[in-house]
């Protein structure tokens, strides 16, 4: 009898260990149900998407900070306007300064071409420069936002997705100790790890988005205040043929 009571709590000490030894992220896979697929290949596509456009906006800010107040200095710093309209045209797609002052240029001149006519009639050269400037920018300011509605998307949802996991995982643990009749740790355990190693995805997945986006929408911010700051400027100068301040007109 002594022998018989000593050797339970052992016993039963191992079946708990053994019960958790199912809990891992291997047995998971193992014992995972269509439920269960869904919601991890759903994380990891939201992840996939969400690491694609993190690098892809990190690199286009890198690239931006390093060549928006060069093209914005050597702009004005040119004293030649056809010189410097040719400096523009020669930038990447992608820097947005000089698209801006490119759209500016090309207004001053399409206006001046048609002097006489409906258009310079219906609209001064100012108005009209200031129209294709303000287009240019919202332009601009939306190509910046690639990628951050997906962030934000991921960021808000892949908790819940996770969420479905979990409570799919606690479901699955109450219908196998229904089944048993037993509410043992091997009967729960390996339904409840994979409840919580689905909550930990969908947090891994939500929070590197949430930063992302909180991140790339406050560089965006700073690089729209410069890109309406350099606006303004292009709009004097197309507009009267010269930049308020101490920047010398350029030669027309």
């Amino acid at each position: 009898m002594l022998q018989e009571s000593t050797n339970a709590p052992v016993t039963g000490a191992t079946d708990n260990a053994a019960a958790m030894s199912q809990m891992g992220f291997a047995d998971m896979l193992q014992h995972m149900d269509a439920v269960n697929w869904t919601v991890l290949i759903v994380l990891v596509a939201m992840s996939a998407m969400s690491i694609y456009w993190i690098i892809f906006n990190f690199i286009k800010n890198l690239r931006l900070r390093a060549s928006a107040d060069r093209v914005v200095t050597t702009f004005w710093e040119t004293p030649n306007a056809q010189d410097a309209i040719r400096y523009m045209e020669e930038q990447p797609a992608s820097e947005p300064f000089s698209k801006v002052a490119l759209d500016a240029a090309q207004a001053a001149a399409h206006h001046q071409r048609h002097e006489g006519s409906r258009l310079v009639e219906s609209l001064n050269r100012s108005e009209f420069v200031d129209r294709a400037l303000r287009q240019a920018v919202i332009r601009e300011s939306l190509r910046l936002e690639s990628g951050l509605t997906v962030l934000a998307t991921v960021g808000s949802t892949a908790p819940f997705v996770g969420l479905l996991g979990t409570v799919w995982g606690i479901y699955r643990a109450l219908i196998r100790i229904g089944a048993s009749g037993q509410a043992d740790m091997g009967a729960v355990a390996g339904p409840v790890g994979e409840a919580l190693i689905m909550t930990a995805i969908g947090l891994g997945v939500a929070i590197p988005a949430v930063l992302g986006f909180n991140f790339f929408t406050r560089s965006n911010r700073i690089t729209n205040n410069k890109l309406d700051t350099f606006a303004h400027d292009l709009h004097d100068f197309f507009a009267t043929g010269s930049r308020v301040g101490d920047a010398p007109p350029a030669q027309r």
